[in-house]
């Protein structure tokens, strides 16, 4: 594995991101949050260490797969012999496509939305959002990431790659930020803006199933579940019944899954 994709350099350029986005969020932000923003993110941050653990558990599994010798193989690239660079295309939107679907069944199958509602009961979407994530989510989401990495025959530096891109464009996607317009609309003609995803987390149902997509947008249009744009100054975020405070601890949003409602 080259050094820049070790586990060390992936965690420090993520934390780094973070950083930066979380003090653009200071100058430039889209809506001014009503309670103390530290407060807001620590619940977040704990979920985000969860995340780190649970994605660090089936790494191992996932090293062994993309490791097997080439007689148990039977993916795309397996029968078709790419040039790095495609490979990287081919599997970067393989698993994007896969991310795609996993994220639009979370919300259409009733078991995936008990895990998922942690992720829309933020009433304040910022960097940390992106890390706000159930344990139970996170074994959903690999295990569509090992869909893609067996129907394609996908070497593991692609899926780190992938992985890191994903990541760091979630915590873009979810920054409380403004940007110009002209510049969120060239860029969603390829990637998920923030002002495209904010509009998945409005508590408005027919917001909130549509703008699925993780790193492209083209998903959306393809599969019909693109919302071109929305009122800023009405829209509304998190899920009706989980406002008190008390539903927004660290240990409340680990029942969450488990409660009823």
């Amino acid at each position: 594995m080259p050094p820049f994709l070790t586990d060390q350099t992936q965690l420090l350029l993520l934390i780094s991101l973070c950083a930066i986005l979380w003090s653009v969020e200071s100058i430039f932000p889209l809506y001014l949050h009503s309670e103390g923003r530290l407060r807001h993110a620590l619940p977040n941050v704990g979920l985000a260490l969860l995340l780190i653990f649970t994605n660090l558990a089936v790494s191992t599994g996932l090293a062994y797969v993309s490791a097997l010798p080439p007689a148990f193989h039977f993916g795309l690239l397996t029968i078709v012999n790419l040039p790095s660079w495609a490979q990287l295309v081919v599997g970067v939107s393989a698993l994007d496509l896969c991310a795609y679907f996993a994220h639009v069944l979370l919300h259409k199958s009733w078991f995936g939305w008990q895990f998922h509602r942690v992720h829309h009961s933020e009433n304040a979407v910022d960097v940390t959002t992106a890390f706000r994530q159930h344990p139970g989510e996170t074994v959903w989401r690999i295990c569509w990431r090992y869909l893609a990495v067996v129907l394609f025959s996908l070497p593991l530096w692609v899926v780190v790659v992938y992985l890191i891109l994903s990541t760091a464009h979630a915590q873009f996607e979810h920054a409380n930020i403004r940007l110009p317009l002209t510049l969120d609309k060239l860029l969603r003609r390829v990637v998920v803006t923030p002002d495209m995803h904010k509009v998945h987390h409005s508590r408005d149902q027919v917001e909130t199933d549509s703008n699925y997509g993780n790193i492209f947008s083209v998903w959306d249009k393809v599969f019909g579940t693109y919302t071109r744009q929305t009122d800023f100054q009405t829209l509304r975020y998190g899920l009706d019944g989980f406002d008190d405070n008390h539903q927004q601890t660290f240990a409340a949003l680990l029942n969450t899954p488990f409660r009823r409602g």
